[in-house]
């Protein structure tokens, strides 16, 4: 049944992606982030509906260029075009070149598709409905794994769509954790009551599913999280912060003791296997990196023979676990620094709409989306650094909102008019909140 309702929903999708390239981005967002076909039982687990729903965004382009829009040629835009330029030079030296395609087009596809929407995103509309895709394609999983912890009192992990990047329990709690203040934005914004009130709803639910993954890293990313998510908030500080604190609180009484006990390994990662297992992995890419300036080894390294050259215990064969040692091993010093120089510029980005969007009441909704996508990011850089999650979709997808936010509001703070033409939503009057 599943199989063929998402056949319906495929085959209603392409005249639509053929006429507007940005349905095409919203259906591509839904289908590599959510990965719907992966919850089918049947033939459509593993039909290709991202491959067909990306030729149709590709036709799309070609047949509507009037609906594409001059992307904003910043700093941020630039450094998303190096780093994806830079993930085709460093597999041409890859210690295993013959483990380079799979995750290389995969990498990629990532990234082109990130770069398509500078050029389909024009206008507040449109963000706010990516915003929500974003928000919902994973809040799915975590609405899914709050139910699922609250029937078996917690004892089991909770996961992600198989096959994907946020199939296991540390990569989704995450995800989860980028998306939180999605739904903060969502809720104080968006024109439908309907989704405002899921988003409210969506909160709380998400929040205990990272906290019922088990993963610690996600736990560390939430504290921070948290953290700037009051200091984000310029209305009901008080209010957000007791609430905050109150969710974390619940959720940790609420989880077995196996929980408890995972977590406190935190302070004592010395005794624990993963975590030093993790720290060797590091050392291996550090070392790597270092040999091959600036190159790096290529998306193959976990292999036995390059531990044995480059760990300090070459039997412990670890993944990285950490985005910045990932890129650093597979990517060298240079891919390094193009990745930080992206998140960088973001931030910048978002402070900046943050300041010029009080100029002008009707702009108060980029603030606060600006604000809130610094606030997943910064939870993104905390877990980031202990779990592998380089290549997600949304991280960038964020980054490339915060420049389309930033253009639109230069341009509406230039031709004021212009905002009471493009922007259809009403403005809230909980704007900053």
């Amino acid at each position: 049944m599943r199989d063929w309702l998402l056949a319906i929903i495929t085959v209603v999708l392409i005249p639509l992606i053929l006429r507007s390239p940005f349905v095409g981005l919203l259906a591509w967002v839904w289908f590599a982030i959510m990965n719907p076909h992966r919850l089918a039982f049947g033939w459509a687990r593993d039909f290709p509906f991202s491959l067909l729903i990306a030729l149709c965004v590709f036709a799309s382009l070609v047949l509507n260029p009037k609906q594409l829009r001059k992307p904003p040629l910043d700093g941020i835009l630039f450094a998303m075009v190096l780093f994806s330029l830079w993930l085709c030079v460093s597999p041409l030296a890859a210690l295993h070149p013959e483990l380079e395609y799979d995750s290389w087009s995969r990498a990629l596809k990532v990234q082109l598709m990130v770069l398509i929407a500078f050029v389909v995103v024009k206008d507040r509309k449109q963000l706010d409905y990516l915003t929500l895709v974003l928000a919902f394609s994973v809040g799915f999983f975590g609405i899914k794994g709050a139910i699922f912890t609250v029937l078996t009192g917690g004892d089991n992990r909770v996961y992600g769509p198989y096959e994907s990047f946020i199939s296991d329990n540390n990569t989704l709690a995450l995800a989860l954790v980028l998306t939180l203040p999605l739904f903060r934005y969502l809720y104080l914004h968006f024109p439908h009551r309907a989704v405002r009130v899921a988003s409210m709803i969506a909160m709380p639910l998400c929040a205990l599913s990272a906290v019922a993954s088990y993963s610690r890293g996600a736990i560390l990313a939430l504290f921070a999280m948290a953290a700037f998510f009051v200091l984000k908030s310029n209305k009901n500080r008080v209010a957000i912060a007791v609430l905050v604190l109150a969710s974390v609180v619940i959720a940790q009484a609420f989880m077995p003791d196996q929980w408890h006990s995972r977590m406190s390994s935190i302070s004592e990662y010395e005794q624990d296997s993963s975590a030093m297992g993790r720290i060797n992995s590091w050392k291996m890419a550090w070392n790597l990196a270092v040999d091959r300036f600036p190159i790096g080894g290529g998306f193959g390294i976990t292999e036995p023979d390059v531990f044995a050259r480059y760990a300090p215990d070459p039997l412990d064969l670890h993944a990285a676990h950490s985005i910045y040692f990932q890129v650093l091993g597979e990517h060298g010093f240079m891919g390094l620094f193009v990745f930080l120089l992206i998140f960088f510029l973001a931030w910048r980005a978002g402070s900046w709409t943050i300041r010029a969007s009080r100029r002008d009441a009707r702009l108060a909704w980029a603030g606060d989306l600006a604000a809130m996508i610094q606030v997943g990011l910064a939870g993104y850089a905390v877990g980031g650094a202990f779990l592998s999650l380089t290549y997600f979709d949304l991280p960038y997808y964020l980054v490339a909102v915060l420049a389309i936010t930033r253009d639109y509001v230069k341009k509406a703070l230039e031709v004021p008019e212009a905002v009471a033409v493009n922007d259809r939503f009403r403005v809230s009057p909980q704007a900053h909140g």
